[in-house]
């Protein structure tokens, strides 16, 4: 699997202003046409110009898979519109006091990993919109599960300083081997710096040499 390096803003933070499935791409309304389809190219999927809740924090917002979507309360209902006429994914808002359900959830297309600030009422209608089997755990002692790892069908990484018996059971549920890792030159929450789909990989350009190395092998389809 292609691994990239890339800027959003001119900082190495792609995963706090942008998300990916294998078919969409989404980025803040008014981002730069050419580094969106650069970015796209990388990816190999169709680039969409958004906004969540008004803001271009669109990672930070935003759970995603192949299957659905999941957006805060605080979106607006053109947002929300938009999003299902463009995608035809099942985007569902998340009726909870939380927005940033991409710093609270981590999905691929095979589980969930959910915070416990998740109201567990909250559950099915995750479980129900991305079309997977979730369990609720903090991750290396935080409550931000979605901060703390990055997954596709094909492997993840997470805060380097996970227990192993946490990194089972992350693995476990995302049904894909799980690795620590960090991004962008040592960061520990690796989502922030990261977007994967099950095409191709790209990071923060401040990842270094041995970063690359841990991704290459935590992301391998091999």
């Amino acid at each position: 699997m292609d691994i990239y390096k890339y800027d959003v803003y001119r900082g190495p933070n792609i995963g706090i202003y942008s998300k990916v499935n294998d078919s969409f791409l989404f980025l803040p309304s008014g981002f730069a046409q050419t580094k969106a389809k650069t970015l796209a190219g990388y990816l190999k999927a169709e680039y969409l110009l958004v906004s969540v809740a008004n803001t271009r924090v669109i990672g930070t917002l935003m759970a995603l898979n192949n299957h659905g979507m999941l957006l805060p309360g605080t979106s607006s209902a053109y947002e929300v519109e938009y999003l299902k006429k463009a995608t035809k994914l099942n985007v569902t808002v998340l009726d909870t006091k939380h927005s940033a359900l991409g710093n609270l959830i981590c999905a691929n297309d095979r589980g969930a990993v959910v915070s416990p600030k998740i109201p567990k009422e909250a559950l099915k209608t995750i479980q129900d919109a991305l079309g997977v089997e979730t369990i609720q755990k903090k991750v290396a002692g935080y409550h931000q599960a979605g901060a703390m790892i990055c997954a596709n069908s094909v492997g993840g990484i997470i805060h380097p300083e996970t227990d192993e018996d946490d990194i089972r059971e992350v693995s476990d549920i995302l049904k894909v081997k799980v690795e620590p890792a960090t991004i962008n030159g040592g960061i520990p929450y690796v989502s922030s710096g990261i977007l994967a789909n099950n095409k191709a990989v790209v990071v923060g350009n401040l990842t270094n040499g041995p970063e690359i190395m841990m991704l290459t092998r935590a992301f391998s389809d091999i």
